[in-house]
């Protein structure tokens, strides 16, 4: 009888162990003393609206993971927050569905262009090993698409979530993806303008000049999902 009660009592405590590791969209003490606060609360879409809009259409909160519309074309709009960041730490963890792509902005600026992507440099997310068409260095997840290639990168199976952190302060940028850094680079040098200037953003001089504004989130080609996102300001 003793030892069903230990193997009970044990099988108890390892579900409860097991459950509060599992909790996703909240913050640790050691976080919270940090500086670190959630962008989404898991319950809805506080805090965020469509990128030049107001009501958010397409997106929906699943059990505490943030899903944008799945069915691709822009279908449901890119979301941005509402409040604008210069300096930051942000963390989120995300995966995309097969053949699937979106993308996490950052300094989007909605006075500047028609789309989100004509001011705001976009860290890539993409099904890189089941995508149907040739991808270019710079079009990998991790990317700053467009500008600067991932190195080292390496992403999870379709169905686990990737780690993502992009630490920006002042022009010094940097991507990193499930703990390694695949991007850096710094906004505005001589090497970032030489970019810009042959590459796609060539007709587009709003690209990458803000220094501060919105976090944003993109409905673009498929099924993306979000949860545990997260900012620590740079002071």
């Amino acid at each position: 009888m003793k030892s069903i009660m230990f193997i009970l009592v044990f099988a108890l405590v390892s579900l409860s162990v097991l459950a509060q590791s599992e909790q996703i969209n909240t913050l640790t003490q050691k976080e919270k003393t940090e500086g670190w606060r959630l962008l989404f609360n898991g319950k809805n879409l506080d805090g965020w609206r469509k990128f030049q809009g107001k009501e958010i259409s397409g997106w929906k909160v699943i059990d505490g993971v943030l899903n944008n519309s799945g069915v691709g074309s822009d279908h449901g709009g890119d979301i941005v927050t509402s409040e604008k960041f210069q300096n930051f730490k942000l963390y989120l963890e995300w995966k995309v569905a097969p053949q699937s792509n979106s993308g996490i902005f950052y300094h989007v600026n909605e006075k500047l262009g028609g789309a989100i992507y004509e001011s705001a440099p976009e860290y890539q997310l993409i099904d890189d090993k089941g995508w149907p068409d040739k991808i270019h260095d710079d079009q990998y997840s991790g990317a700053d698409y467009a500008m600067y290639a991932p190195q080292n990168a390496v992403v999870k199976n379709i169905n686990e979530w990737n780690e993502t952190l992009i630490i920006v302060e002042g022009s010094h940028v940097q991507h990193f993806l499930n703990g390694v850094k695949v991007v850096e680079y710094n906004l505005w040098d001589a090497d970032w303008n030489l970019r810009k200037e042959k590459g796609k953003w060539k007709d587009f001089p709003s690209y990458g000049m803000a220094k501060k504004g919105q976090i944003g989130l993109q409905d673009h080609g498929g099924l993306a999902q979000f949860r545990n996102i997260k900012i620590e300001v740079i002071k």
